[in-house]
């Protein structure tokens, strides 16, 4: 089959690998489109600590079911599928807790095992979720980073009337913009230094946008402050942005050895919650449901779609921040 293999950071190629074979458990799967995303690009770069080289990337993917292993009952052959990418232990201590995102052998396909950049992909059944009839294939991808929105909104307050302030109106950051919109909030505020974005972060429900925090008239500050970005400037100023008694939340993916400053008093004194959000936790199954409902808005949401063999065109123009999401089509 033809792949896209990253033989070490920085050298990748399109190139033809066995074909993978299900074992017990498992499904093959024809991915129709593969989302690309931040991770991918660090993967690419070297920088995703948990990968091993050489790796086939992807992991937000949908597709046909082609081959069952022994086992497999669940599934049939010719169905649509969306693929949860999580593999957890199940023995550490917090696979025992049901914390399986913070597994200590944490995996997932396309990150640490090969993924879905590829004509074929084999996974566990246990990880496929059928598609509705209301989602197209190829929007399916969606599922994947809904998935982790979804997560990132089991952490948070949620509390009806609340005032959001997102920084990063890119897939995920306009993700939890809609998320927050189906949640009640009062008012939506977007900021990002991307003017293009913005203009569709008002498309999607956004009250106010700017390219700046300062630039917005809410000098009490917001209940909710979510970063986006992973940027270490926009979380310190996001930081300033919470209102007395709110949240913040770290959902953004910053350099693992990078710092940032704030003010402890501020933290204790206005009694403000810092919490993080990391990847997929027991959110799939709803992702795929509030996908079949609506609430994301699939055609804004996708932009561009490559051949598996354009798979470096398409890691430069996520690069340039042009679109939203960028899927590769390993069948087309």
């Amino acid at each position: 089959m033809r792949a896209v293999v990253i033989h070490t950071p920085g050298h990748y190629e399109v190139t033809t690998v066995a074909d993978p074979t299900p074992g017990p458990g498992e499904v093959v799967i024809a991915p129709a489109a593969v989302g690309i995303c931040g991770t991918d690009a660090h993967i690419v770069d070297g920088e995703f600590a948990p990968t091993p080289y050489p790796i086939i990337p992807g992991h937000e993917f949908t597709g046909e079911v082609l081959a069952l292993g022994t086992g497999v009952t669940g599934l049939r052959i010719g169905e649509q599928v969306a693929v949860d990418p999580s593999l957890f232990c199940g023995a550490c201590h917090f696979c025992a807790i049901g914390r399986g995102n913070l597994c200590e052998n944490w995996g997932a396909i396309g990150d640490t095992v090969d993924g879905a950049m590829a004509e074929y992909v084999k996974v566990p059944a246990a990880n496929c979720y059928r598609l509705p009839e209301s989602i197209e294939v190829s929007q399916g991808t969606l599922i994947e980073p809904l998935s982790c929105a979804v997560r990132g909104f089991d952490v948070l307050p949620r509390r009806l009337g609340d005032h959001y302030l997102i920084y990063g109106a890119g897939t995920m950051g306009l993700m939890m913009l809609q998320l927050a919109r189906t949640a009640g909030a009062a008012s939506l505020s977007v900021v990002d230094l991307n003017t293009d974005r913005l203009r569709v972060a008002e498309q999607l429900g956004a009250d106010a946008t700017a390219v700046s925090a300062a630039q917005l008239d809410r000098p009490q500050g917001w209940e909710t402050v979510i970063d986006c970005t992973g940027a270490i400037p926009v979380i310190e100023d996001g930081l300033t942005r919470v209102r007395r008694g709110g949240t913040f939340q770290q959902f953004g993916v910053a350099p693992s050895a990078a710092a940032a400053s704030f003010s402890p008093f501020k933290v204790y004194n206005d009694e403000i919650t810092i919490v993080g959000s990391m990847a997929v936790l027991h959110s799939f199954g709803r992702a795929v449901d509030l996908m079949a409902k609506g609430v994301i808005d699939a055609d804004t949401m996708i932009t561009h779609r490559y051949a598996l063999d354009d798979f470096g065109t398409a890691l430069q123009t996520f690069r340039q921040g042009t679109g939203r999401k960028i899927q590769i089509c390993p069948q087309a």
